[in-house]
């Protein structure tokens, strides 16, 4: 039993660093994400963090593969509550990104933050393209299940653009547009990648 407890305390210390992490780039940006900082964010000893992680790049690496899960869990959701139809449910894989949990502005900070470590630091930059590749992957099996006639990869490339460009416009200025125009949008451009109408409601 105590090794039980003293596990799930390590789990809980290192989830409160990676979230803290992900408060204060979203909160400071990169520039402002100091191990001193995110420890008081967390309410801990930077001694922790490096007992944790070996060092605040790490600890950045993990905040953003969480972020990922946690979309990536959110996008599912939305499929498993869709039913069994497959155009529902990759209607719903690719409007989910337009409704909270996702639709967020805290979560773009943090995404943004992110985002401009993708081409100076090899670890996020791993962690970018395995989770857009397993996003990708994902719209292609539920695109092929609508149809196996269309061209899944290149649909899920585009239409991920697509999803990624609403969404931050979403979040920039919601005034724009809603995020069922933002849906509406997102359906049209997927018609055009099918061959047959089966994409049109």
């Amino acid at each position: 039993m105590r090794a039980a407890f003293t596990r799930e305390t390590a789990d809980v210390r290192r989830q409160a660093l990676v979230a803290a992490a992900e408060t204060v780039l979203a909160r400071d940006g990169v520039a402002g994400a100091s191990v001193r900082t995110i420890c008081a964010e967390a309410g801990v000893s930077p001694g922790l963090l490096r007992h944790y992680f070996d060092g605040v790049d790490a600890l950045i690496a993990a905040a953003y593969e969480a972020v990922g899960q946690r979309i990536d869990a959110a996008l599912e959701a939305a499929v498993a509550q869709a039913g069994a139809a497959p155009r529902a449910r990759l209607s719903a894989y690719l409007t989910a990104s337009f409704r909270p949990p996702v639709l967020d502005e805290q979560l773009l900070a943090a995404w943004l933050a992110f985002w401009s470590l993708v081409k100076i630091n090899d670890a996020i930059a791993d962690i970018h393209r395995r989770t857009y590749a397993g996003y990708r992957a994902r719209l292609e099996e539920l695109l092929t299940a609508c149809d196996t006639g269309v061209d899944a990869r290149l649909a899920a490339i585009g239409l991920t653009a697509v999803v990624d460009g609403l969404w931050l416009e979403l979040c920039l200025d919601p005034t724009v547009f809603t995020p069922a125009e933002a849906g509406a949008i997102a359906e049209r451009l997927l018609a055009g990648y099918s061959p047959t109408p089966v994409f049109l409601d």
